[in-house]
């Protein structure tokens, strides 16, 4: 399995906080003779089941020496993971969880927001400090 993200537990509180229910720490990504692991799983709970939103959540904290390679590594395993849940688990929508720091210094640049409107990245900002989501971003 790999290593968890710096900001995994941070992420894994703030959704917690929010409402959510973590079902699986990681989730498992089966299909045919592939298995991988996305950091989270979450559901949040309503009155009826079948109206219960599911997430997957791949946690990135966009600490390493290349943001931007960072990125590019964070949307081929958006779409191999997205490929493989709209076969395994077409009820879960995929996010990438990150922080409020890496969304503001980095995701915000006009450069990186050209690359994210021509490529679906959902995502999830979270403040690491407080734990709690500040933005969801479809």
């Amino acid at each position: 399995m790999p290593r968890l993200d710096i900001i995994h537990d941070e992420v894994k509180s703030a959704l917690i906080k929010d409402g959510w229910t973590i079902t699986h720490d990681p989730f498992t990504i089966q299909y045919k003779e592939l298995k991988l692991y996305a950091d989270l799983a979450a559901e949040r709970p309503f009155a009826a089941e079948r109206n219960g939103v599911k997430i997957v959540v791949e946690v990135k904290s966009f600490v390493g020496t290349s943001k931007l390679q960072d990125l590019k590594v964070a949307l081929g395993q958006y779409d191999i993971y997205h490929s493989f849940l709209k076969v395994v688990a077409p009820e879960r929508k995929l996010y990438v969880a990150i922080s409020q720091t890496a969304y503001k210094g980095f995701f915000r640049k006009e450069a990186i927001q050209l690359i994210i409107n021509t490529h679906p990245l959902p995502l999830i900002v979270v403040n690491l400090k407080t734990e709690e989501i500040v933005q969801w971003i479809n």
